[in-house]
């Protein structure tokens, strides 16, 4: 498997080489807004380079929210989003699972998930894989507990939905992480990125605050576990101060 980082959008190259990166994840617009991508000025750079590369969407993206303001916008910003994804060569496109409001049945909120699917199936699919990340907190979320996850992979996975493993917030949800990808896996067949992240709080906290490996409250066994089971890209998405010395670790953990 190759490791690296989510990294600075403006010379992902750079901080690449700075991390002795294989793998760097990066957005291309702002994550908190809900303008599209423009064309990346290393995108050339990017294609040719051996450097594996994935898309982050914007925060904003909520695919399963019953207000049609935030999910028409959201289906088309991860349209676009994806479209551009390919013109900088990425292999993903990683998408928050999302979630309803209190009182709402999430049943809506899969069956939207599905409706986006089966639209851009019949337009002829998007520009890259969509990879779905499992989230931290919030009790009608599609992707924070594995069962919702699992009716969620019913409505998306004939349209070759990709499954995104972030440690953190498998942690945060109140997942156990020991044996955690043989239980991915039995739900969506597939690990397609691994996001290797600590937590700066405790199990089932619910909260999203990622750190470092060596000073998180993850056991770092169980991280390198994670990794080897999963078998797939690894980006450490941790304070960047101590991105290298995430990389460097996990490399000399698995033996590489």
């Amino acid at each position: 498997m190759s490791i690296g980082a989510h990294v600075r959008d403006d010379d992902p190259l750079a901080a690449a080489r700075d991390r002795e990166a294989e793998v760097v994840q990066f957005f291309l617009a702002d994550p908190q807004g809900w303008k599209a991508p423009q064309p990346h000025p290393r995108a050339d750079d990017l294609l040719a380079s051996d450097v594996t590369v994935f898309v982050h969407s914007p925060y904003v993206v909520n695919l399963a929210s019953t207000n049609n303001r935030i999910r028409i916008p959201s289906r088309k910003l991860v349209t676009q989003h994806a479209e551009a994804a390919a013109k900088v060569g990425a292999k993903g496109l990683v998408v928050h699972g999302g979630h309803v409001t209190k009182g709402e049945d999430p049943q809506v909120g899969v069956d939207n998930w599905r409706k986006f699917f089966e639209r851009q199936h019949a337009e002829g699919g998007f520009g890259v894989p969509i990879l779905i990340e499992n989230t931290a907190g919030g009790d009608n979320a599609m992707a924070r507990r594995f069962d919702m996850l699992a009716r969620l992979w019913d409505a998306v996975g004939e349209f070759g939905a990709g499954f995104c493993l972030d440690t953190c917030h498998a942690f945060a949800a109140g997942e156990d992480l020991v044996g955690i990808v043989d239980r991915v896996k039995a739900i969506t067949g597939r690990i397609d990125l691994v996001h290797l992240n600590s937590s700066r709080d405790e199990f089932g906290s619910a909260r999203d605050r990622h750190d470092n490996i060596g000073t998180g409250t993850i056991d770092a066994d169980q991280l390198v576990a994670v990794v080897a089971a999963a078998g797939a890209p690894v980006v450490v998405e941790t304070p960047a101060e101590g991105q290298a010395a995430d990389i460097a670790f996990l490399r000399e953990a698995l033996g590489r």
